[in-house]
């Protein structure tokens, strides 16, 4: 098993920026793929961005321009710098980590989720 956890959330004013971090630890051969999704209450989870193995990212287009996604594969941790936030990126973020746990079995995990509040 994998293990997930995300850091960095909080609370921040419209226009502000904040950074979450994410790590993926335990039984990982190797990453696939690591991403931020985000739900709101009554809705369904949502992808924020996502970046694969060769960096290659992917991003909603509510957040494009404003959030970049990074990588960093020696530590199988990944970032998520958010500029401009408004209120509607208010959430709960949740880190996803799609990886090998061995070199023919894959799965995903995920983390218990970062709340990112944003006051207008």
């Amino acid at each position: 098993q994998a293990q997930v956890m995300e850091s960095g959330g909080g609370l921040v004013q419209a226009g502000g920026s904040l950074t979450l971090s994410c790590a993926a630890s335990g039984s990982i051969f190797r990453v696939i793929a690591m991403g931020w999704y985000r739900q709101v209450p009554g809705k369904q989870r949502e992808l924020v961005a996502t970046v694969n193995a060769d960096h290659a990212t992917d991003y909603a287009d509510s957040v494009k321009g404003r959030f970049t996604i990074s990588r960093l594969n020696a530590e199988n941790a990944v970032y998520l710098q958010m500029n401009s936030l408004k209120s509607e990126d208010t959430g709960v973020y949740y880190c996803n980590a799609y990886v090998y746990t061995t070199p023919t079995s894959w799965n995903d995990f995920w983390g218990q989720g970062t709340q990112v509040t944003v006051s207008s």
